[in-house]
């Protein structure tokens, strides 16, 4: 309320409980690349124990496997996301490198481009005008990337976060499986393991799907069914070489 009785709004934040920050999609994106990273972690490793745990009752061997697994498994999808980040920011600044080479060289056309792009979004060709001088006069570089290319050119994603997050998403969901599998007595390794790892892939099915708006039924209904699928198959084939002698 205002002095005069009259209820006021801020025109500012009409819903300050949202979050608006220009980075939310990107934070989103990285969340549920962790937890999908997890997820990997989780059914690679617990794949590999079982079938060990299947074959042999020997601690040091599925200790050895396990830990084997988890390093090579953190490693390849640390240098895997390396070298994918590392493309798309090289393809990213080309991108921007270009942009900025034409707002040097061609002002006017670029200024013509930028109203076109947000008449083409309703503005009339006015306002769309007048939208496009002040963006250019207030950062013609930041209006055209994110217009045009929809980045921000000061945040550039680091290939260096993106394989060092990898790497510690998968190392914390392959520990869950390797000390299931470790922990209870021998006969109770296998259900425990089995168990745990189905719980957990519940939770970063829900997770992952609530992240990205899914339905969390289906989703964990899959994930779910896969780690199911990849344990009972390395079983099978522990199982396997275990009687064969292996």
């Amino acid at each position: 309320m205002d002095d005069t009785g009259a209820e006021t709004t801020d025109a500012a934040t009409p819903h300050p409980h949202e979050p608006h920050g220009t980075g939310l999609s990107a934070k989103l994106n990285w969340l549920r690349a962790g937890v999908l990273g997890a997820n990997d972690g989780i059914v690679s490793t617990a794949g590999l124990v079982v079938g060990v745990a299947a074959a042999s009752t020997d601690t040091n061997a599925i200790l050895t496997a396990g830990i084997a697994g988890l390093a090579a498994g953190a490693i390849s999808m640390a240098v895997g996301e390396y070298v994918s980040v590392s493309t798309q920011r090289d393809t990213e600044r080309a991108l921007l490198s270009k942009e900025k080479r034409e707002l040097t060289e061609e002002p006017d056309y670029e200024l013509a481009e930028l109203t076109d792009i947000y008449r083409a979004k309703g503005l009339s060709t006015e306002t769309a005008r007048q939208v496009a001088e002040e963006l250019t006069a207030h950062d013609a570089f930041a209006a055209h990337a994110e217009a045009e290319l929809g980045l921000d050119p000061h945040d550039l994603t680091n290939p260096w976060h993106a394989a060092l997050s990898s790497a510690i998403a998968f190392t914390v969901g392959a520990m869950l499986p390797l000390l299931a599998i470790l922990l209870p007595p021998t006969q109770w390794r296998i259900p425990v393991c089995f168990a745990a790892v189905l719980a957990a892939l519940a939770l970063t099915g829900s997770v992952s799907a609530r992240l990205g708006g899914a339905n969390p039924r289906r989703a964990v209904l899959r994930v779910v069914l896969g780690g199911a699928i990849a344990m009972a198959v390395t079983y099978g084939i522990g199982q396997l070489a275990g009687v064969a002698g292996i």
